[in-house]
């Protein structure tokens, strides 16, 4: 069954909420150049009311990995997904850590996924992105069709501008490695702060 991973969440009441909706996964984002940034020292709060069955994910930019280390000990995080210009050899030095990893690759019609082999040995999960710019939450969607040149057997996230009318887009979608769908800005009440109802519907329809 396709997994849901709700994004860009920044306040622990909201987070509360958003838990009860039971996604797979929630991320949190530790880029302070996001309009969904934590903060420097995130409230413990932030994390700890998320039930053991949903992975909690930090999301990260061309961070000191060291820095990742720190923050997925402090936050007890279970995956760390890599938004930036990270190289195989950097992703490596994580995995080597005893971190899963998730990497993200923006999509643009150019772009060519046998670049992507490098990276099969040293990331647990691929995510694609809209290419905008702005390291995602754009809102905005690229052409899902491009997915079907994808030919590797890692699993891969969708992201990129899914919104709740999505649902009978996606569940339409025939590709092996569609692992699940990162959903973020357009579930949004403002920058951070997520709408319960539209997050339990989606995923309540995604899985019937």
């Amino acid at each position: 069954m396709l997994k849901i991973k709700v994004c860009g969440l920044t306040d622990p009441v909201n987070t509360e909420e958003i838990a009860e909706t039971s996604p797979d996964y929630m991320g949190f984002i530790f880029y302070p150049g996001s309009k969904r940034y934590v903060g420097n020292k995130p409230a413990p709060s932030l994390f700890s009311n998320i039930p053991e069955g949903i992975q909690k994910t930090g999301v990260f930019v061309n961070e000191e990995p060291s820095r990742i280390i720190e923050t997925v000990n402090i936050y007890r995080l279970d995956l760390v997904q890599l938004h930036g210009d990270e190289s195989p050899e950097y992703c490596n030095i994580l995995k080597e850590s005893g971190l899963i990893i998730i990497k993200v690759f923006e999509i643009s019609n150019n772009l060519r996924f046998i670049t992507l082999d490098q990276y099969m040995e040293v990331c647990e999960y691929f995510l694609f992105d809209t290419r905008t710019g702005s390291q995602g939450g754009s809102g905005m969607k690229f052409d899902w069709n491009k997915i079907n040149e994808y030919e590797f057997n890692k699993p891969f996230f969708l992201g990129g501008g899914i919104g709740p009318e999505d649902v009978s887009v996606i569940k339409k979608i025939n590709h092996k490695n569609l692992f699940a769908v990162d959903i973020n800005s357009r579930f949004e009440i403002r920058p951070g702060i997520k709408d319960s109802s539209k997050v339990k519907e989606f995923i309540d329809e995604i899985k019937r």
